[in-house]
This record gives C-alpha cells, structure tokens and sequence, in this order.
C-alpha cells in the first residue's frame, strides 16, 4: 500500500508535511528478501492509479517479481498515514476498508501456480479485511500445503481493523495449523494463546502441529522451540538509540527466512533476524534501512 510519512513531529490531525513510499507487511518482508539475494515474488491487489503504479516502479526498482500482481479496475489501492515521534511507536492511520486488495478473491487465487515456490509468507493483517478475502487466503494456503510448500507465518496483530478480538484470535490461530514456522512477539502470543509464558505460547503451537515456534522478545531477542528440544533463546544486540519500531518485525521475518532458505539452523536464523530488527528501529521508515548480504554480515561481525 501506499505511505505518507510525517517529517514533522506531532499528531496526523495537525502535521503538513508528509514524504510519500511504499508499505505493507508482506512487501517489507519481500524487499528484506530480494535484498538478501533471493527471488522473490510479490503478490497483491492494487488499483490501477498513481499509487498503485509507484509501488510496481519501486518492487521493480528493488528486483521484485511483480508479474503475478493483481489490479482492481474500479478500486483505488490502500494508504496510510504514519507519523514522527520521538520515542515509542507512531501512530497510523489507515485507508484501505475499500481499496483494492478487499476485492482479492478465490478467482484470483486459481490464476496462481504454486510449481516452483519453495515458500510462502503471510502475515495476519489481510486476514482481517474481510470474508472473503479471508476465504481466498485460506485457499492459497491450503494449495499451498498441498503442493508441499514450507509456510512461514507472522501474527501481526491489529486489533483495530479486527470486527473483535475473539474473531482475531479464532482465524489467526486457525491459520496457523497450516504453518510450518510461526513468529509471534510475547505480547501477541498472550493474546493469541492466554499465557504470556513463552514455553506457553510455544507449545500451543506446537500442539497445532507447527514444527518451530521463534517467539520475538525484544531486546532479549528470541526464543526457538522446537517438538522434543529445549527452547534456546538468541541474544538480540544492542541498540543505542531506537528510531523507528515499524518494519523492525518484518525485518526480523525476512531473517528468518533468509536463514531457512541458506539452510542455516534455527537459532543462526533467528541471530540474522534480530540483526535486521536491530538495524531496521535505527532509521526513519518501514523498509528503507533492510540490509543488503553484506551490511548484514558486517553488522554481525560487528559485535563479534
């Protein structure tokens, strides 16, 4: 979707300057990927306007497959607005209860071959559009399980573009029994499972049949459990000062992936993830500062 970000501090209700990109979960975690030397594939719905149009240029620009994007000929593709703060997480707004992407259908789902992806990532903020959306997400899914496609899956809640929270939690968890790897944060993983435990939220996961739980923890960094091991936790590093927490998520995703797809072990996986967060809270913006390969290792080397 499209972003306009505040360059000045204070609330939406009274800033005027904005500088325009791109956002989105999903499309952080695809620039985080390509950045890293994989192929990547981007698939969405957007309208056929400037926004949308801006935001093919920029995947291009980022060598993003983008051949399977999807374009909606009566829907305007989704907006938000973030802003500036000096600490702690901006405040958003969203504009997307009518864009495009709430026309993503199971039609659209069939025009998808799933022969040569070796992996799937979703997260759970589409989830929550509505319907039928949620339908055709669920039928990607599925097809995606049956053509043997290893399924990576990040929480990601937003309880404000949830109808409630008990709905958020029946359909996340839902999906989640057909995930091969799930990566909630402490807080999530309460609300998703009841126990802020995390062994707790581990073994729910588990129990759905999800081979690795990698839960976020911050500054602490990470914990990964898998059926019949001890959960290993993975140090995060050290920031000084922590600019920007959105997009640190998605970051650590596409470390996660990054490493399963180099055919490191779970716990270098999650090390490279806690870098890219680390790296991503210390600049303005929800993608811009995902590392290449190199800056990646280099960081890490860093605090060797």
């Amino acid at each position: 979707m499209g972003l306009l970000n505040a360059t000045d501090y204070g609330d939406l209700v009274d800033v005027e300057n904005f500088k325009r990109s791109v956002a989105g979960a999903e499309l952080n975690v695809s620039i985080g990927l390509s950045r890293l030397g994989h192929t990547v594939e981007y698939v969405t719905k957007i309208g056929k306007d400037p926004i949308g149009e801006s935001i093919v240029k920029y995947l291009t620009s980022e060598n993003i497959n983008t051949e399977h994007m999807l374009f909606s000929e009566s829907h305007k593709t989704g907006l938000m607005l973030k802003s500036r703060v000096k600490q702690g997480d901006p405040a958003i707004a969203y504009y997307r209860s009518h864009s495009a992407f709430t026309t993503f259908s199971l039609e659209d789902v069939n025009q998808l071959e799933m022969d040569s992806v070796k992996l799937l990532h979703i997260t759970g903020i589409p989830l929550a559009i509505n319907t039928s959306v949620r339908e055709a997400l669920f039928s990607l899914v599925k097809k995606a399980k049956k053509a043997g496609v290893f399924i990576t899956l990040d929480p990601n809640l937003r309880p404000s573009i949830w109808e409630s929270e008990e709905q958020m939690v029946k359909v996340i968890n839902e999906m989640a029994s057909y995930a091969d790897v799930i990566l909630p944060g402490i807080a999530e993983g309460e609300i998703l499972t009841g126990s802020s435990s995390i062994e707790d939220i581990a073994q729910f996961y588990l129990d759905l049949g999800v081979k690795v739980v990698i839960t976020k923890s911050g500054e602490a960094g990470a914990y990964v459990s898998e059926i019949n091991k001890e959960t290993e936790n993975v140090k995060g590093f050290k920031v000084e000062q922590v600019i920007d927490t959105v997009g640190a998520g998605d970051g650590f995703a596409a470390g996660i992936i990054h490493g399963y797809l180099s055919g490191y072990s779970w716990a270098k996986s999650a090390k490279y993830a806690n870098a890219i967060g680390a790296l991503q809270v210390q600049y303005v913006g929800d993608n811009q500062n995902l590392p290449t390969k190199d800056k990646l290792e280099a960081y890490i080397e860093s605090f060797n």
